[in-house]
């Protein structure tokens, strides 16, 4: 990853921008569950796992990186099939929020933890130009249409 501003026209398999909000983390998390059913074959723990970790990402951009001003998130979705794996990238262009997580209450903070748990690789990259996270998910295979002969 580099400190370039994050593109908006990635190469994807599912590529979305929306408002950094509650609703659209919602609605973002619908549109990837239905996306992962159709096009990646995984088994139900996997698919649990990539959705909360992408909540947790999402959440995290909506919540804190415009700090109650108006801004965007973006999800963008990529089967490498080389590595069958899943690399899932959220981003926005807002800032960094530094937290000691000493003067923090005990109810808050384990989003982070959460995506590096329940990703293989989990990389946090931010920059004066918003904030990076790309998760890798591995051991995942497409859906592949199965051909029927004719006879």
């Amino acid at each position: 990853m580099t400190d370039q501003p994050f593109s908006d026209d990635v190469d994807a398999d599912f590529a979305r921008i929306d408002a950094a909000d509650a609703h659209s983390v919602a609605r973002l998390r619908h549109e990837l569950s239905q996306w992962l059913r159709s096009h990646v074959t995984l088994d139900v723990d996997k698919l649990n796992d990539i959705l909360l970790a992408v909540n947790e990402a999402l959440t995290n951009a909506a919540e804190f990186a415009y700090r109650g001003k108006r801004g965007t998130m973006g999800l963008n979705v990529h089967f490498d099939e080389a590595n069958r794996s899943l690399v899932v990238d959220v981003f926005d262009h807002g800032t960094w929020r530094h937290v000691d997580s000493a003067a923090q209450p005990n109810t808050r903070g384990r989003g982070i933890p959460l995506m590096r748990a329940l990703a293989d690789d989990t990389t946090i990259s931010p920059s004066p130009n918003g904030t990076h996270v790309q998760m890798r998910f591995g051991d995942c295979a497409l859906v592949r249409s199965k051909a029927f002969a004719s006879v």
